[in-house]
């Protein structure tokens, strides 16, 4: 991908900016301003485009990043180059974005589950948490939940959450309320050490939206699957 080209989907990106967008994301602590769906539009129209994709990243503006995201092919990246992608990631969105995107259907996305999740990093270890979350659904699904370690993992979110930093938090949740959600025989302790810790108990909700307070959520999804 030459530059002249690059440099005309970053114009492209710079006329969508839009401040009232921006205000919003701000808030959530995201720094970009473009909206999504015009994003995922500008994405449409250069479909898989890894050159490109590789352009957009380097460029360490997010909006960029997250069209890098869309256009990029998951297997393109080598397993060093998405251990340094998600260390480079400022902003939740993006970290959300490459998780779910890229690494999840990478053939790397096990090893760097295992690595990250131990990673000193917060951040990264949330991206390994958010990697466990995934693996814990698709072992419940292919009746393999025998292959993870989840006393541990329970183990590991009893003894950190309630201190952790936000988004490894907001990560470690997650896997609590899927291992309650998928796995029965561990319902019951999942519900404990969510009750017990109590994170996210008064988290905002809106009307008819699931509260992510694991307990409620557990018990919610639980009776979704039983109705």
């Amino acid at each position: 991908m030459t530059a002249p080209v690059l440099d005309d989907v970053l114009a492209e990106l710079a006329e969508l900016r839009d401040p009232t967008f921006l205000a919003v994301n701000t808030r959530h602590g995201d720094d970009h301003a473009v909206h999504l769906t015009a994003l995922r539009a500008v994405a449409k129209k250069f479909k898989a485009q890894p050159d490109l994709a590789t352009a957009l990243w380097a460029t360490d503006d997010s909006a960029a990043r997250l069209l890098a995201i869309l256009v990029c092919r998951p297997k393109q990246f080598r397993r060093d180059e998405l251990d340094t992608m998600i260390r480079q990631t400022r902003t939740p969105k993006v970290h959300d974005w490459l998780v779910g995107y890229v690494v999840k259907k990478s053939p790397h996305a096990e090893e760097l589950r295992v690595a990250w999740l131990a990673d000193a990093d917060p951040v990264v270890a949330s991206a390994g948490c958010a990697l466990t979350a995934d693996r814990v659904v698709r072992a419940a699904k292919a009746d393999d939940l025998a292959s993870l370690d989840l006393d541990g993992l329970l183990d590991v979110i009893e003894a950190e959450m309630a201190d952790a930093p936000e988004r490894l938090q907001w990560a470690m949740n997650t896997c609590l309320a899927h291992i309650g959600i998928e796995d029965p025989g561990r319902r019951p302790r999942a519900l404990a050490i969510g009750e017990r810790l109590g994170v996210l108990r008064d988290y905002p909700t809106a009307p008819n939206c699931t509260s992510p307070y694991a307990p409620t959520w557990i018990t919610e999804m639980v009776r979704r699957r039983q109705s």
